[in-house]
């Protein structure tokens, strides 16, 4: 196997890590999003999923609350050299507290072309206004991520 086949299972094994837990926020009413913050050393260190509905808490986004527990778990808010997976391209408030967390790399599955401010709409990490630059890796399981967020709000429409 060379270097990219295998960078390239690692980006998915972590995706799938970041599709599993937003299944299970999808199972509890909330947008299916999920994320995973990976060490250096490709460890997992903290995760997050959409938690507005039931914190009623307009921050509470899978990113924000995987960042957060990361520097709780890490002692340490600055997060460089660490990667971010997220199943859903993300919104501008958290492309900017990926900026200012620091982290290395941002994977995302499915772009936003309502909101995304890493590439779709806006461009929040390659502004003139980031104090940082980061590698983003866009589309990784973009179809299971586009299609676990699809399906739900196509049963959720159902339900109203």
């Amino acid at each position: 196997m060379d270097i990219e086949t295998d960078e390239l299972q690692r980006h998915q094994r972590w995706m799938s890590e970041a599709i599993a837990l937003a299944a299970a926020a999808g199972e509890q009413g909330e947008v299916p999003v999920g994320a995973v913050v990976v060490s250096p050393d490709n460890q997992l260190v903290a995760t997050g999923a959409n938690r507005r509905e039931r914190d009623q808490d307009p921050t509470a986004h899978a990113e924000v609350l995987a960042l957060r527990a990361a520097g709780r778990a890490l002692g340490n808010w600055n997060l460089t050299g660490y990667s971010l997976y997220v199943t859903l391209e993300p919104c501008p408030m958290c492309a900017g507290a990926i900026v200012l967390s620091r982290v290395k790399l941002l994977v995302y599955g499915a772009d936003d072309p309502k909101t995304g401010a890493v590439r779709s709409m806006i461009n929040i990490p390659d502004s003139a206004a980031s104090n940082h630059r980061l590698t983003v890796l866009p589309g990784v399981l973009r179809e299971s991520c586009q299609g676990q967020l699809r399906q739900w709000f196509a049963e959720l429409r159902q339900r109203r």
